[in-house]
């Protein structure tokens, strides 16, 4: 039983894309989605600077591409569910054929120029909270004004708001917390400080024609899955303002008896904590090319079962 998930924004770093490149028909298929959308993908993906790969608008058509991409490579996968983390969503959309992959890439870039915009009326950002008790976070965060904009279990969550209450909660952190972590991203996402985002994605939207996922999709609104591609397009404009509760997702996943969880480039952070959250379940992080093989091995692996079952009946 095997999860495909991609990850959120601040997954990106310098020349992650380059090696990449070296997979026959990647780098044409990175120039064909640039120029759907006016932005190089290869570019940015390879020479461009950590500054320069932290503006949102470009960071997020990156990192959907990146997933697609590195999906592709891994040949035919059947996995079980799909989701992703934030701007992940759109990612696991495409992997779930809710949306071709030009129409991601169109319907993230409005999202990622959007979000630059709506970051740019006030100094806002977020910052990883490393342990404590959940209940007990929320509500010190609460009382500081903050939102608990990611909730994503393991003993994580990421409150976001002005650089002024942040700064008040790395000098007030809540009992039992360990840490507390400034993102790379821009802004206060996943709060009342997107919601301009919100009605430009509205309109962005209602230019698509979803189809209903072939695969079963998980939100990180509330860990459902959802079966209707216009729902999926609903929740994917929604979310630009609303927590992403990625701890529930990981409960899914649980229900649905996931046994391994592959997660596309740049991989790292979600298996991260589903090493945490979810123990005794395989998880690879698919970060350059010289992971395909062991990813596909793990893809195999969790095919037996269904294979025998179909070869016994």
């Amino acid at each position: 039983m095997l999860v495909l998930v991609a990850p959120g924004q601040g997954a990106q770093t310098p020349g992650f894309l380059t090696p990449w490149l070296d997979l026959p028909g990647v780098e044409d298929r990175l120039r064909a989605l640039s120029a759907a959308i006016d932005l190089d993908l290869v570019h940015y993906g390879t020479n461009a600077d950590a500054d320069e790969i932290r503006d949102t608008a470009i960071a997020q058509p990156l990192l959907v591409a990146a997933g697609i991409v590195s999906a592709t490579a891994l040949g035919d996968v059947s996995p079980v569910a799909v989701a992703g983390h934030s701007v992940g969503e759109i990612t696991a959309a495409a992997f779930a054929g809710v949306l071709d992959d030009t129409a991601a890439l169109t319907l993230v870039r409005r999202r990622g120029l959007a979000m630059a915009e709506a970051a740019a009326v006030t100094e806002t950002g977020m910052s990883a909270l490393l342990g404590g008790d959940p209940e007990v976070s929320v509500a010190h965060l609460e009382k500081l004004g903050l939102t608990p904009a990611n909730i994503n279990g393991a003993g994580q969550i990421v409150a976001a708001g002005t650089l002024e209450q942040l700064a008040a909660l790395s000098e007030d952190k809540p009992e039992g917390v360990r840490k507390v972590v400034p993102l790379k991203v821009a802004g206060a996402f996943h709060t009342h400080h997107m919601a301009p985002a919100v009605e430009t994605l509205v309109k962005a939207a209602a230019e698509l024609t979803p189809a209903d996922p072939t695969v079963r999709y998980v939100s990180n609104k509330d860990g459902a899955t959802v079966a209707s591609g216009a729902e999926v397009l609903k929740r994917l404009v929604g979310q630009v303002a609303n927590p992403v509760r990625w701890d529930l997702c990981m409960e899914t996943f649980k229900e649905l008896g996931a046994t391994a969880i592959i997660e596309v480039c740049p991989g790292g952070t979600l298996v991260g904590l589903a090493k945490r959250a979810l123990p005794g379940v395989k998880t690879l992080a698919l970060k350059t090319p010289d992971d395909l093989d062991a990813a596909r091995e793990l893809i195999a692996e969790t095919a037996t079962p269904a294979a025998d079952a179909a070869a016994t009946a």
